[in-house]
Order: C-alpha cells, then structure tokens, then sequence
C-alpha cells in the first residue's frame, strides 16, 4: 500500500483516530494573521445578533505527518517537514460575526468557496454583488448584505481557501499548499487536460476554468498525446506530434509555454479535444480539507483570540456547499476528514447542495479539484464514481461494495441534507443518490439524511424576468433559494435541538415519479426539443492504486458501461410531478425544466447545456396557443382572473410554510414576485433594475435601508 494513504483502511483509521490519548492537538491552527477587521457597511443592528464585523487574513496550520486523522492524505508522507517534523500550509478566510458573538445563535456556518468565491450571502441574504464580483467576496455596501437572514438569525460565517489552484486574481479565497518530493527525486504522474472550444482558437489552457495548470516536465516528450474526437464516446483521433506544441500564439510567433497547448491548424468548435501529458512535483490537495477541518475544530473547541471568539461560543457547524463544494463535502465526509485529531465530529450538519451524485478530485495526486462532470464538458474525471447512495450498495457488475457513510462512525456522522434541483437529474447523474445501482429500485435512507428536490429548477436559478444564455430556450427563474432558508433554520434546530426536519422530498420508482428518459411523457411543445440523453456516469478504471493509494496511472481511464440514469416524469404542462414543489410550479405561468439544449453557438444542438434549465412560457390566451399548436392550456385558459392567480399562488406557499419548506416571513415577497410574473406575462412589467440579483424586483429591502436584492 503507498505511503500517506489508507483509503481501503478506513475504518481501522478512525477506530485509532478514536483512541487518541489527550495529549494530542485538538487542531493543529498555529496562528492568524489579521490583515483587515471593521464593521459592516451601515451599522445595522441585526436584531439580538447586534452589530457584525469583518475579519479577512490568513491562518496558517501545522499537521503531524503521524496522527492517524492526518493519514488519510494522499502523498502526505512525501510534503517537505520543519524542523518539528510537522508539515506546514495556510489558507486565506473571511469572517462574518456578531461584535459580541455570545449574542449570536451559537451555530458556525461555513460557505465553502467554489473556486475560490463565496456565496452564502448572494443565495441566502438574496444580496447584490454591486461594486463587487458577482459572489460579493467582501461587502462594501448595504445591498451587499441582502435583506440579512444570515445574520438576523445569528450565524456567524466562515470562508476558508482550500484550492490551491484557484486563479490569483486578489478576490479568490485560495489554499497555500506544499508539493510533495520524494527525497531529492520528483514524483511524476499523467495529467489530462480536455476541452472543447465555442470558437476557433489557436491555443487553450491545460488547467480547467483557466485555473491554475500543473506544468509539462518535458515538452518534447514523444509521450505527450493530443487527441481529438466528435463525440463523448467516440474514437479518439491522435494528432501529429509535428502539428502540435505546448505554447501559446503571441504576436503571429510561437512562445513556448508549459502551460498551454498549441495546436498550427488551430482548436475547431464543439469537437473534444484532450492531452495526455506528464508532470511533477504535485501539490498535496488534501491539506486543503484539513484546513477546514482544523480551523472549523479550532473554532468550536479552542479560543481563537485575533479574532474575538473565546472558547465556547460556537458549539456547532454547518458546512455548506454549493455545487463543487457540495461534491467536496460529500468527500469530505466519505474520506474520513469530519473526525479530528483528538475524534470530535468537525460538521455537526452537512448540507450538499446541487452537488448531484459526485464527488471529486479533492484528495488524488495530481487532482484537479475544479473538473466536474457535464454532458458536453469535462470527461471520465473522477467526480461520477462509486459509491453514490448514503447507504452501502454493492456494484453488480463490478462487484465493488461501498456507501458513502458506511465506515463513518457515529460520533463524526453528522446531520446531512443533500438538495438539489432538476438539473442535476439530467446533468449530474442525480438518481444514483437514491436507487440502488441497477435503477430497478428505491435505495433506503438513513435515519440522519434528508434529500430534497426541488422540482422544474436549474443548476443556479436565474433572474427574471429570463433570458436566453447558453441554451435554447430562456433560462429557469425558478427561485427555489427561499426554501433552502427554511431548510437551513431546519438544520440548525435539528443540531441544536433534535428537532426533526421537514420529511424528504424527491421523486421515487415507487410512485412512477421517477422514469428512464425515454419514458418521460413530454408534451411536443412548439420550438422545444426533448434531450435525447441525460449526461451518463460510467464505471471508470483508472489505474490499480486509485483506490488504495490516490493515483491515477490510466489516462485516458479505461471507461466500462455506464449505470441506469433516471430522470423525473413529468404532467400535461412538462412540469414534474414529485419533489419539492415551489408555488411557481404549483400554480404555473410556464413549463420549468432542468435541462436547455445548447445553442450552435455553445455546443452540439442535441446536448444538455451545462447548468441550464428551461423556461417555456405558456401562450396568454386560447387563440395564441391554438394559432401556435401548443397542448398546454393558456393562461386564461387556467385562471378567471389575477386575484385568482394570486389566490392559489397563496395557498401553494402556505402549505409549504404549514409543512416547513419555506418560511411565513417570505410569504410577501413570493407574492411580490408572484404578481410580477403576472403583469410580466400581460406585458405590463416594470423592467427590473440593474444588480437585482437572483431575485425578481428590487424593492426596498426589509431592513429599511436601499433597495438591495
């Protein structure tokens, strides 16, 4: 077995993990280094949360390579040490707390940063990003903070960096991590780096999302392999070495560069391209999840006095990830990273949001943390692999057993919600969270988990009113972010409390909510086509010691068949039928999908466009829809009147706020947004104000000040 991991030892880990004598480090944060602290903008009295502040710099950590939490690290034992025998990283973090944090609800939420940006405060608080990037990093205005749910409720907020690789730009949160050497020699190792272009182009980068590369070691490498195919699955076309270099176009010449790949005939759209090459001296990445677990321990256990927390205050955690840093949470847990070193739990309560099925390259060698999984993107990385329910579930093909919190021992399970909308069933092989491997059957849950769906979303919600990105059809305004507060309060109580949280909600086989994509009953809906396939999770070899050891020795892997993916079915209007459904699919002005087709502009016409849904208005009246062939009745056609729409758009949102899937305090704005729609669709709408954020009108926010959502 290699050194540094134990990946098939899991379970003997935890038990030492759990014998720990007390001599050793509850975290091992050494110090802080402040670099900025001051008030919010405004001076705003949260309620009994008072006044917050913001506190930005950077922590710095030591590990023992030796401690049995530590040794789930890839290549750990390969990191330089000091002279203590410790192995030392930092990370940047931002803070969000009450002045007086005993007046805080006693509850740490950490947004774990999605390539290095945050955005609890955009999803949450429903803030503007003006005068700021789009995640609103650090805020410098009133419309900044939202209408302040986070901190009207007490939280105090956490980012840490954790990437390494994050482009350095000053508003990244990013992890400063060491390489691993053997000795005086270079550990070497396959990377591959995909593609595929909207235009014409005579370089690309080898990172992804202009991320951070891993360099070639030897340019002139007759090793190095650029391929090309048409499909995902099709036959890879190898290039000719003398076509091809690492470099980059730069004024009509050549410029060699590791970083890039030059291709003379140039990068032609919507064909995938893919280099296999050879590197060294990778970065460790799994200290970026130690990072946030020691500094998440630290805080709950230990006084952190740089930054005004006395030991104590914070007596629980919430992790929450949205997106890749959902997949890392889902790692996170399945690694064995929410025990510390002295076997306290890290997150008292997890919540994975839009993170489908997967996980990630957060903890391999040679990882590269921000590759995903799409249906015409990213390819065969290790994000879409067993296992996928909580559960353990064993493979019948390949006979591998696993579920994802089968070797967490109960004192580091924590409470777990996993949400998610449409389009991670048709983009992020979302059904294998919750059928067995076969897709024949409902898989069980566990006492601790939660799943909810929120039915006709998309990857992100978009605002309204909709428009047409990198899809077909509008984009999804579907804003299912008021639910994920009421689910958050849920959690919390849960943790706190014991209270239960609202029962699960997501489309089953057992109630024919849940279909194979062939037998989705679509209505033929003018101008709209129907995906052809979801985006498909195969069973991928990569190599005899990725599991065991966290290295990958197969590029391109050696793909097998991929498992049954189900998708939800729908009703009359292609709206679907099971999940969680929010008042604007309840009581519809349009069919809501979690799939958009590309456009020619973005990709091949018969793929699912990455993080897209649809957004199919209904025809106003019975003469449009005729004239237009549409099936789906017409909005006069459904409702008398806008008193009527209104009505039962009401008592859709009350019996979500009876059953505790949003919150009475919301209710005026959905009914806000709810009428806006309305004169929207009769063409009487105000135009909604630059910097609305994912919300539909800015109005004058709940605290009084500006108009800041």
């Amino acid at each position: 077995m290699a050194k540094g991991l134990y990946m098939q030892g899991k379970t003997l880990t935890i038990l030492l993990i759990l014998c720990l004598p007390a001599r050793w480090a509850i975290a091992e944060v050494v110090s802080f280094d402040v670099k900025s602290r001051g008030d919010l903008p405004g001076g705003i009295d949260f309620g009994l949360a008072g006044e917050y502040e913001k506190i930005a710099g950077k922590v710095f950590f030591e590990v023992d390579p030796e401690t049995p939490a530590n040794r789930i690290i890839v290549d750990l034992d390969y990191a330089p040490r000091n002279s203590r025998g410790k192995i030392e990283f930092a990370a940047d973090f931002f803070l969000l707390k009450p002045k007086q944090i005993e007046r805080g609800n006693g509850t740490l939420l950490v947004g774990v940063p999605n390539r290095g940006s945050k955005r609890l405060l955009t999803f949450f608080n429903h803030a503007s990003a003006e005068g700021r990037k789009w995640d609103a990093p650090d805020p410098q205005n009133v419309s900044n903070l939202g209408d302040g749910f986070l901190m009207r409720n007490g939280f105090t907020l956490l980012w840490i960096g954790w990437q390494f690789d994050t482009p350095e730009n000053g508003e990244n949160m990013r992890a400063y991590l060491p390489s691993a050497q053997d000795g005086e020699l270079s550990i070497s190792g396959l990377v591959r780096s995909d593609f595929v272009v909207t235009e014409k182009v005579l370089d690309f980068t080898l990172g992804d999302r202009n991320h951070i590369a891993y360099p070639v070691s030897d340019p002139l490498s007759p090793d190095n392999v650029l391929t090309v195919r048409d499909t995902v699955e099709g036959v890879r076309r190898v290039i000719d070495r003398k076509q091809w270099s690492f470099g980059r176009a730069e004024g009509g010449r050549v410029v060699p560069d590791t970083t890039r790949v030059y291709l003379e005939t140039g990068f032609e759209p919507h064909r995938i391209y893919e280099v296999v090459y050879t590197s060294s001296d990778p970065t460790v990445i799994g200290l970026g999840l130690a990072g946030i677990r020691d500094l998440v321990s630290h805080l709950k256990h230990l006084p952190a006095e740089p930054l005004s927390i006395p030991a104590g205050t914070l007596k629980r955690a919430i992790g929450f990830g949205l997106s890749q840093p959902g997949r890392l949470l889902r790692n996170f847990v399945y690694d064995g990273f929410n025990g510390d070193e002295a076997g306290h739990r890290v997150f008292d309560g997890v919540i994975a949001h839009i993170a489908g099925a997967g996980r990630g390259s957060f903890n391999i060698r040679f990882g590269q943390a921000s590759r995903d999984a799409h249906a015409f993107l990213n390819f065969f990385y290790p994000t879409d692999i067993f296992p996928f329910t909580d559960v353990e579930q064993t493979d019948p093909l390949t006979g591998q057993r696993g579920g994802l919190l089968r070797d967490v021992p109960d004192q580091h399970m924590p409470r777990f919600f996993q949400t998610f909308s449409s389009y991670e069933y048709w983009g992020r092989a979302a059904s294998l969270l919750h059928t067995t491997v076969d897709g024949r059957d409902d898989a069980p849950m566990l006492e601790n988990t939660r799943i909810y769906h929120f039915t006709g979303g998309q990857h992100l919600p978009a605002k309204f009113p909709p428009a047409i990105e990198n899809g077909q059809q509008l984009n999804n305004p579907n804003d299912y972010s008021y639910a994920m507060r009421a689910l958050l309060l849920a959690m919390n109580r849960w943790i706190t409390y014991g209270t239960p949280p609202p029962d699960s909600r997501y489309p089953t086989i057992r109630d024919g909510n849940l279909a194979d994509p062939d037998k989705v009953t679509f209505p033929e809906i003018p101008g709209v086509a129907f995906p052809t396939h979801p985006h498909k999770a195969y069973r991928v070899d990569y190599g005899p010691e990725f599991e065991s050891a966290g290295i990958i020795s197969k590029e391109p892997p050696e793909v097998g068949p991929a498992y049954p993916i189900l998708v939800p079915q729908v009703d009359r209007d292609g709206n679907e039928t099971g999940g969680l459904r929010m008042p604007d699919i309840e009581v519809p002005l349009a069919t809501y999908t979690g799939w958009n087709l590309y456009t020619t502009e973005y990709g091949p016409e018969t793929e699912i466009a990455h993080m897209s849904g649809s957004y199919i208005p209904l025809a106003k009246t019975k003469v449009e829809r005729e004239a237009n062939g549409d099936p789906r009745p017409s909005i006069e056609e459904r409702y008398d009147s806008e008193a009527e729409y209104l009505g039962l758009y009401a008592e859709a949102a009350i019996r979500l706020i009876n059953d505790g899937y949003l919150l009475p305090e919301d209710l005026p704005e959905l009914l806000e947004r709810a009428l806006y729609q309305w004169e929207y669709h009769h063409g009487r709408a105000e135009p909604v104000p630059d910097g609305a954020g994912s919300n539909l009108v800015c109005t004058v926010a709940r605290m009084g000040k500006e108009c800041g959502y």
